[in-house]
């Protein structure tokens, strides 16, 4: 049986989700298990970039507008700059040859990483299904996360 990494995606910030892809890949690029469990503000790494938010209520179409997530909007978690930040990291990365946040995503399923993402924080902001690419392998709460992380030999909270 294969030794299991866990990461719990708790941010929403560009430089966080690289360094978690990052492990992810190497991980399972050893032979291990990986499963991301994405919640709150870590759904947003998983939300599509395009398409409209459906949400109801007052509160949450108003959290949803000013959070709307998907790759191309994260921020970094310093230095941001009000998106300058971000398109400096992008252009140093491309000069370096280091791949995309989304080329990433793509070699981590590639290599079998479990995409998770957290039902309740869903609910609280009014997420639904239908906001978030299709590489999402499961809906589900805490207690699926912590069946995963039981048997993990890494857990990591990003």
């Amino acid at each position: 049986m294969a030794e299991k990494v866990t990461l719990v995606m708790f941010s929403g910030e560009l430089d966080k989700a690289l360094a978690a892809f990052n492990i992810a890949i190497g991980a399972a690029s050893s032979g291990m298990d990986v499963s991301i469990f994405f919640t709150f503000w870590g759904l947003n790494i998983i939300k599509k970039n395009e398409g409209a938010l459906r949400s109801k209520g007052i509160m949450r179409k108003m959290l949803n507008i000013m959070n709307r997530g998907g790759t191309r909007r994260l921020p970094l978690s310093k230095f941001h700059m009000f998106g300058l930040g971000r398109w400096m990291m992008s252009k140093l990365m491309k000069d370096s040859k280091i791949p995309t946040l989304e080329s990433m995503m793509e070699m981590a399923k590639g290599l079998g990483v479990k995409f998770m993402a957290c039902t309740t924080s869903m609910g609280i902001m009014g997420i639904s299904k239908e906001a978030f690419i299709p590489g999402v392998d499961s809906y589900c709460g805490v207690a699926t996360y912590l069946s995963e992380g039981r048997d993990s030999k890494i857990n990591l909270f990003i």
